[in-house]
């Protein structure tokens, strides 16, 4: 009992701290990533925080995959570093018995990973989406960035605006462009607004500029100045909001519709819990230190394999998707290679170093050199 206890606080100790360090490098990356994307006029920058952590949410399986595997691995690598596994060895444990408080530790885990990948990460999905097609659907003048030339819906003007207020409602320093064949009109103005007739139309009110009126390729314009100005604006598209993503549907609706394309999904959905208590179990004999190859030799090479068998997910996934692989092939192949390679380290880490005590005598007996 005290040996389980120890053993499970141990890597509950450690997984806090893989945890966060997981945790803020995802999150950093999808801030930058999403940061990027507002700069670009993409991601409408009144959602980019509930983006962010919607985001965020989504790469949390994952995390915590990854965060029990590391966990376990620093756990025990620290054990052989300081003896302590020496002591349990003489205790009468042998590698087996981490079997058991890793387990204890891992399922939990890997049944939040399951709630996780089968329930809150495709919500947060569909969240995504339909924020981004929402700012996708908005009228000409909602989806300006400062700074940046902006297409209309109907493709056939260009805006640019050099500073933008708060709530969007007045705009500074405008340029505007519309094509309609040869015939080009460009718009140029001090500041502008934007209003919203009874009817509901929409209208960019400009105020002090001037309107360039000409063909493409004549030299003759005629040019306009004007006090106030009105364009109006294309409507907000009110198109339904579609989840053509696999990602976004729920697991109910991916089971309903077994195409190729869902049961990849799903296939990726259940394997992570799998992957969590079979990369936690693969941890512990890979988590033997070796003092003379070095203290980083069995970190490289499990990371090593747990990215292999990661991977190897990954692909099967695909492939399903593609229709290159039946579900019912993939859906245990990757995890009985990963389950095959850690009984054969776990023979490897334990009835081999049985037999290495006594080769010395056999080949005395055999007279063959050792």
């Amino acid at each position: 009992m005290i040996f389980r206890r120890a053993i499970v606080q141990e890597i509950a100790n450690s997984a806090g701290a893989v945890f966060s360090v997981l945790f803020c490098i995802v999150f950093t990356q999808v801030l930058v990533r999403l940061l990027g994307d507002a700069a670009s006029g993409d991601v409408d920058t009144k959602a980019l925080f509930s983006i962010v952590a919607l985001s965020t949410l989504t790469n949390l399986p994952l995390v915590l995959t990854l965060s029990v595997f590391i966990a376990v691995l620093i756990a025990l690598s620290r054990a052989f570093r300081d003896s302590e596994m020496v002591v349990w060895f003489a205790a009468g444990q042998s590698l087996v018995a981490w079997v058991r408080p890793v387990l204890r530790f891992a399922i939990p885990v890997a049944g939040v990973v399951a709630t996780l990948a089968l329930f809150v990460s495709p919500w947060a999905e569909s969240m995504i989406a339909e924020a981004r097609q929402r700012f996708e659907h908005r009228d000409d003048v909602s989806k300006v960035t400062p700074g940046r030339f902006i297409e209309s819906a109907a493709s056939d003007r260009v805006f640019f605006v050099e500073n933008l207020d708060l709530d969007g409602a007045r705009v500074k320093s405008v340029f505007a462009s519309q094509r309609n064949g040869d015939h080009e009109i460009v718009i140029v103005a001090a500041q502008g607004n934007v209003e919203t007739h009874a009817d509901g139309a929409r209208f960019l009110v400009l105020s002090h500029g001037r309107r360039y009126d000409g063909a493409a390729g004549v030299a003759e314009h005629r040019v306009l100045e004007f006090e106030r100005y009105a364009i109006r604006l294309d409507s907000a598209v009110e198109a339904p909001l579609t989840n053509s993503n696999a990602r976004t549907l729920a697991t109910a609706q991916l089971l309903a519709d077994p195409s190729p394309r869902n049961l990849g999904e799903l296939l990726g959905r259940f394997g992570l819990p799998i992957a969590a208590v079979v990369l936690a179990l693969l941890a512990v004999p890979l988590a033997y230190v070796n003092p003379r190859v070095g203290r980083s030799a069995n970190l490289i090479f499990a990371t090593l394999l747990a990215l292999i068998y990661l991977n190897s997910l990954q692909i099967m996934q695909a492939s399903v998707q593609r229709g290159h692989m039946g579900f019912g092939t993939a859906v245990w192949l990757g995890h009985a290679v990963a389950i095959a390679l850690l009984m054969a380290l776990f023979a490897h880490r334990i009835y081999l170093r049985r037999w290495l005590p006594h080769w010395p005598r056999l080949a005395a007996r055999t007279g063959s050199e050792p």
